[in-house]
Order: C-alpha cells, then sequence, then structure tokens
C-alpha cells in the first residue's frame, strides 16, 4: 500500500508540473479542468500465467467486479489548430478480484480462489485529443499511453502485491458548453494493460501470476473552460 501512495504522490507532482506548463502558454488559447466520476466495466484477467514458484502453470480466466471510478482532467486546445488539443489525466477503481473457481493447468484441477482486493490506478501523462466544433455541441475523441499503477491485497492475509505498467488509454465522447467556460461531459473509455503481481497468490499456493488486463469505463462529468 505504500508503494502505491508513493506512486500516486509522484503522479500528482506530474501533474503539477503539467499545470504549470499549461498555465504558462498563451492566454488566448483554450485549456480547461475538469472532474469526472462513472462505472468501471472490466473484462476478465485473461492469459494468465504463474510466475516466481508458480512458473509453468497457467490458470482460466480471472472474474473482476464491476466498479465506481473517479478521476480528473486537465487539457488544453492548441489556438491555431483548434480542433486539436493534449489532455492529461488520471483516474482510480477498484475492479475486486471475485471469489471463483479456477481451472489451472497443467492437470486441469479446479481451485477455488477466494476474493481479493484489487485497485487501478490509471495516470494518462498526455493524451492526444481531437473535437469537432459544432456550437455548443462538441464530439472528441483522444488516445494516449497509459501509466497504469495496480495492487492486489489478499482479504484473509493482508498480504499484497503491486504492478506498474504501461498501457493504452482511449477515449470517445462529447461535451456540451452550457455557459462560455462551463461544460457536460460524457465518454467512453478503454484501456489495457498488463500486469505481473509476483507476491500474489490467487491459486492459493506460493507464487504470483500475471494476466492481461482491459476495461471499458462510462463516464460523466463537468469542466471549467478558461
Amino acid at each position: 500500500m505504500r508503494h502505491l501512495r508513493s506512486l500516486v504522490g509522484l503522479s500528482s507532482v506530474a501533474v503539477g508540473m503539467l499545470s504549470l506548463t499549461l498555465f504558462s502558454l498563451p492566454v488566448q488559447a483554450e485549456m480547461y479542468v475538469a472532474g469526472q466520476v462513472g462505472v468501471s466495466l472490466p473484462n476478465s484477467f485473461s492469459n494468465v500465467n504463474g510466475v516466481g514458484s508458480n512458473t509453468g502453470l497457467t490458470a482460466s480466466d480471472l472474474s473482476l467486479q464491476n466498479s465506481v471510478m473517479y478521476g480528473a482532467k486537465l487539457g488544453y486546445y492548441f489556438d491555431s489548430i483548434k480542433w486539436l488539443g493534449i489532455e492529461t489525466e488520471v483516474f482510480n477503481s477498484t475492479p475486486h478480484l471475485k471469489q471463483q473457481n479456477v481451472t489451472v493447468n497443467p492437470g486441469a484441477f479446479n481451485v477455488n480462489v477466494s476474493g481479493q482486493d484489487v485497485r487501478v490506478l490509471n495516470w494518462a501523462p498526455i493524451n492526444v485529443v481531437v473535437r469537432h466544433q459544432m456550437g455548443h455541441f462538441e464530439p472528441y475523441a483522444g488516445v494516449g499511453l497509459g501509466l497504469f499503477f495496480a495492487q492486489v491485497k489478499e482479504s484473509q492475509t493482508g498480504e499484497s502485491s503491486s504492478s506498474t505498467r504501461p498501457g493504452l488509454n482511449t477515449q470517445l465522447g462529447a461535451r456540451y458548453l452550457v455557459t462560455k467556460n462551463v461544460a457536460l461531459f460524457g465518454e467512453w473509455k478503454y484501456n489495457y494493460a498488463s500486469f505481473n503481481f509476483s507476491g500474489s497468490a490467487p491459486t492459493q499456493a506460493t507464487g504470483g501470476f500475471e494476466g492481461n488486463y482491459s476495461a471499458h469505463i462510462l463516464a460523466f462529468g463537468v469542466g471549467y473552460h478558461f
């Protein structure tokens, strides 16, 4: 947990540095800050393989729970190219691992996996965003590199393992300018990353696991445009 808090702190510092950079840009350009909240709909962990002393084992997909997501954005649209912008965003979700039966190979034996707490923090340092201005209505799309900070915590023992990996962050949405400065928006995001939890053991054995994480996210928020 201490490791995850450190990563959150580092991401906050980076966002602050980008904030200073954006606010030093020409004032006639369009900058915005926004808060967002929504729901994360994760797919199951896929391509699950054992690591450490579990190396050589594979497991069936691990089901994850839907969860609330929340976060913030900070962005800038270029004055000379009004349809093009850059954005940084950070958001948090808790797609906990469900209690479930898992098939482990070789041997095709079934193991009952207890529920585990999972936290995923995604910081996208730079999204490239394009928009189409239609008066008060603005559809937009964006894509960028995400830095995913994930933690799995065993509910019964309290033992945890963290993984930090790069991944994909995308968005497709629309905003409505209520006033010149205030906008409401809704968007769909897709996240993808591969995690390696070397100190966590969902198979109830010594060792850990790695797998592919992906999630669909529906987010809504309010932004202020300067």
